[in-house]
Order: C-alpha cells, then structure tokens, then sequence
C-alpha cells in the first residue's frame, strides 16, 4: 500500500505506472471507508494480517489474485475528460483474459450479495464469468492524479470459500505472471503508449519506506474508523 501510494505521489509530479503484484500471505485490505471491526464479522478473516487501502470500495482477501495499481498524472493523455479508466482498463483484463481462453463479460447491474467483501458488491462495469465477480477495482485522486487499485480473482480462497475465482468459473487456472504479461501487453496496445520496465527511484524507496513505517504499519491509520 505504502508503494502504490508513492506511485500516486509520482503520478501527481508527472510520471505514469502500472504496477502488478502478489502477496506473501492471505492477507485482507480494507476499502479507505470501511470501519476496521467489519473484518471481525468473519471468523475466517478475523485472523488474517490486515491492511487499510488509501482507495475506496469493499474488503478483499489479497491471496489467489493478482494485484494492479495503476497511477496517472492528470489531463491528456493520461487522463481524458469524460473518460472512466474504471472501465478501460475492465475492458483490458477482459481482452486479456480472452487471449488466455478465459471469457468474462461486465456486469450491467448493480447487485449487492453482502456487506463486506468487494466480490460480494456487483457493480456496473466488474467483470463477471457466470454469476461471479471476479475482477473489481477502486480510485483515489490527489491534484488530478489517478491511483486505480484492481484485483483478479485467479482461484477462490479457503478464507473466502463462496467466492469462486477464474479457475472454478472457466476450468482455467491461470499463473499469476503469464497473466500479468498478457495484461501489459493489451494495456499497451489498448493505451498505444510505450510500455517498459522500470525501477523505484532513489526518492520513491525512501517515501514507500517512510510511509509503510510511519501510516500502512500504524494502528492510528489501519484502525482509524
């Protein structure tokens, strides 16, 4: 979280980037607004390690998945007005998926199965295989600069058992790399912007270190509602 933060941080000076990740443990990642008891509803979440995010949305259990975030500077090119990246970058995944043999379609309602997970909240534009939710995302802005956080559910969670993933749904069971791999490079055809690795500069370690230590670590923020 620390990381994605920064990365919004750069997005607001001017630099762009999608990020992909995993995470070494089941852990659970409340939306910015939800209050930290809603975790303790669940006795299967209840002692999983924990995390606030600093975007919005429903709670996810980050452990069959894999993570996007994506942070844009504000206005053209990056950002179009009357143009949601919610969708756009929904549309990719999906474009990815299909190239791994995987067909998922957006949801066109909304549907709320229950009050605390992401999956559970149907919203227009997630993608869904059958009835399932299996990709959803959430956004925060700072100065016109956009963080997209998103996950895709490879595979359901013994944590989350009512939630299949893309493996139950399709008969697909997707590596987290390859599908990261198929996702940058639909992102780069879709956006026809050039795409390429990169690294943290010496400036973005030192805020992920400062702000994993001093905000994603405390309880003041992960507790704070």
């Amino acid at each position: 979280m620390a990381a994605d933060e920064a990365l919004l941080e750069s997005a607001a000076a001017g630099a762009a980037s999608l990020r992909f990740y995993g995470w070494t443990e089941a852990t659970v990642s409340l939306g910015y607004f939800q209050p930290g008891a809603v975790r303790l509803s669940d006795p299967l979440l209840a002692g999983l390690p924990w995390v606030r995010r600093p975007t919005g949305g429903g709670a996810l259990v980050h452990h069959h998945e894999v993570t996007y975030a994506l942070a844009l500077p504000a206005g053209p090119p990056w950002q179009m007005r009357g143009e949601s990246w919610l969708c756009r970058m929904h549309q990719i995944v999906a474009e990815a998926l299909a190239s791994l043999g995987v067909a998922a379609r957006g949801a066109c309602a909304d549907e709320k199965l229950g009050d605390v997970l992401c999956f559970q909240h149907h919203t227009p534009g997630d993608l869904l295989i059958g009835p399932a939710k299996v990709v959803g995302s959430a956004q925060r802005r700072q100065r016109g600069a956009l963080l997209q956080h998103g996950s895709i559910l490879l595979a359901a969670s013994p944590f989350t058992p009512g939630l299949p993933g893309v493996a139950e749904r399709s008969g697909r069971r997707l590596a987290a790399g390859e599908l990261a791999a198929a996702l940058r490079d639909c992102f780069a055809r879709s956006a026809d912007w050039d795409v390429r690795p990169s690294d943290w500069t010496t400036g973005e370690r030192r805020r992920i270190d400062a702000l994993a230590a001093g905000k994603y670590a405390s309880v003041a923020w992960n507790a704070k509602r």
